[in-house]
């Protein structure tokens, strides 16, 4: 048995077509922030249709689950950052976790590519069974066990000229946009069929033209001065008891000099480490210094609540809820807060906790043990801001962010701490995906974290300004608000699902024209 799998393994290592499988999905990793080199997504995804082009579905599932776990293992490597220097395992169980984790995440394309090669019988027919079988796939992957829709495809456009049909049809159609002119490539490299792709490129020229000279949005004339303060305080003391009053000092200092002339102050995730209630104090005299510079705060805060024994990671808001308020609105449990939904599995909560917290620090990390609040909340409102709020992991999950989208909505604001990944690529994506849900929703974003990377993103304008990672600073910065709502605000990801739809009707109906005109020459013959 043995020698049996070894011989396999020593094929599969001869094999051509899996080391490029495999490499193509490692170089993925450069179209991504930071690197941003977006056409790379096209080539990747050309040589994976290359790949995967085998006789049979097992072949092709085998090749696209190599490209899926080069994507994923060089991708998100960032996690083995937090895993290694956070989690308590050694180094043999760590790399065998994020194994785990990549081969669990390379099931998916693996499945898309399966799925196209089983039932395609044309050229046309496999690039309508990949662009749905990605959708399907993709879609799955970001909501099976909580979701994970890290590093779609649609994300490397973030900075290229079709970012522009973000507005229209949000990542997710850029991430089928990706598997489409992917394999145009493929299918134009290998077979020359001119004809073919020119009729399948002609409806994207058409879209992209449309999208560029039809848009709702525009400035509304209005200026929004923000002050985001970024504190640095390294992950180690984050929730050690003792530094939880230098935390809440060091911020308030790093406020009080700058909260002249100022509309609104953010601070980070859990930038106050303390229990809600056991702040009050605090708070309090927040609020009110907050209300006397005619201004008000938004700041992350763990909130403990002893009757129900749950805690939620909340963003409450501190001083002036309307523009013309004369004093502060703080007290506890008011509705003026927002409650994180969606967690993130072994940081904020552990499943089946009594099995694994035993096992290693990793299951029993500090704050480990969120409860969530509810998918659709109010905006927060602050000094007469209606503020879209979103804590860290969320800022991925586009129809949540999206949710809670109000035609009153003025500012995308998202807060997160990514000292837990060092100076890796991660806290880069992350900010890409930010910069992704203020094109799709085409609002100015606010984006606060503990150590960066902090700044601010017009949508319109396609300018970014941001604090330098790694260091204690502020950023004062006006942002230009914005009126009128996009299309995808309004209808979300039902147009690329309806598209998604006929495509499979289409080679459902071929296939069906197929199996009548075999069954009449059967009978007739």
């Amino acid at each position: 048995m043995l020698k049996t799998q070894l011989n396999k393994l020593i094929t599969l290592c001869k094999d051509k077509n899996a080391w490029l499988a495999l490499i193509a999905g490692c170089a993925l990793t450069f179209a991504y922030a930071p690197f941003g080199l977006w056409p790379i997504t096209f080539i990747c995804f050309a040589i994976a249709a290359y790949v995967t082009d085998q006789p049979t579905p097992k072949q092709a599932a085998k090749y696209g689950f190599l490209f899926g776990f080069g994507w994923f293992a060089l991708g998100i490597s960032w996690v083995h950052v937090s895993i290694a220097q956070f989690g308590g395992l050694p180094i043999a169980l760590s790399l065998l976790a994020m194994a785990l984790l990549c081969a669990y995440l390379a099931l998916y394309p693996a499945l898309a590519f399966a799925f196209a090669n089983r039932y395609s019988k044309s050229h046309w027919q496999r690039l309508a069974l990949l662009i749905s079988g990605f959708a399907i796939t993709e879609y799955l992957r970001g909501t099976l066990l909580t979701g994970f829709p890290w590093l779609s495809f649609g994300y490397t456009l973030t900075d290229s000229p079709f970012n522009g049909l973000a507005p229209w049809i949000g990542e997710f159609g850029l991430t089928l946009l990706c598997v489409a002119l992917g394999y145009i490539g493929y299918w134009l490299l290998r077979y020359k069929h001119y004809k073919s792709v020119f009729a399948t490129l002609t409806p994207i020229v058409i879209l992209c033209f449309f999208s560029s000279h039809n848009t709702d949005t525009r400035y509304s004339g209005q200026q929004l001065k923000t002050l985001l303060v970024q504190g640095n305080i390294a992950q180690s003391l984050r929730w050690a008891p003792e530094q939880f009053w230098p935390t809440m000092s060091k911020y308030q200092d790093m406020t009080r000099p700058n909260w002249a002339n100022v509309d609104l102050v953010v601070w980070p995730e859990a930038a106050i480490p303390e229990i809600e209630d056991y702040a009050f104090d605090y708070l309090i005299n927040l609020d009110k210094a907050a209300a006397f510079n005619n201004t008000a705060l938004i700041t992350g805060i763990p909130d403990y609540q002893f009757d129900t024994r749950n805690v939620y990671n909340t963003l409450i808001v501190l001083g002036k809820k309307q523009q013309d308020d004369k004093e502060g609105q703080y007290r506890y449990l008011h509705r003026n807060r927002y409650q994180k939904h969606q967690l993130l599995p072994i940081g904020e909560f552990v499943p089946f906790e009594d099995l694994l917290r035993p096992l290693a620090p990793l299951f029993d990390l500090p704050m480990s043990s969120f409860s969530r609040g509810d998918a659709v909340q109010n905006n927060l409102l602050a000094n007469g801001i209606h503020v879209l709020p979103a804590i860290c992991y969320e800022i991925a999950f586009s129809e949540l962010v999206r949710g809670n989208y109000t035609n009153k909505s003025d500012i995308l604001f998202t807060v997160s701490n990514d000292a837990w990944f060092g100076d890796s690529h991660g806290p880069h994506q992350h900010m890409q995906i930010a910069r992704m849900r203020a094109l799709e929703l085409q609002r100015p974003m606010v984006r606060v974290t503990n150590n960066g990377i902090s700044g601010v993103y017009d949508p319109l304008s396609q300018q970014q300004i941001t604090i330098p990672q790694f260091t204690s600073d502020v950023l004062s910065t006006e942002l230009k608000l914005i009126s009128g709502h996009s299309f995808f605000s309004k209808h979300g990801h039902t147009p690329v699902w309806l598209f998604v739809g006929l495509l499979l009707l289409l080679v459902l109906l071929t296939h069906a024209r197929r199996y009548v005109s075999a069954k009449m020459e059967k009978a007739f013959f």
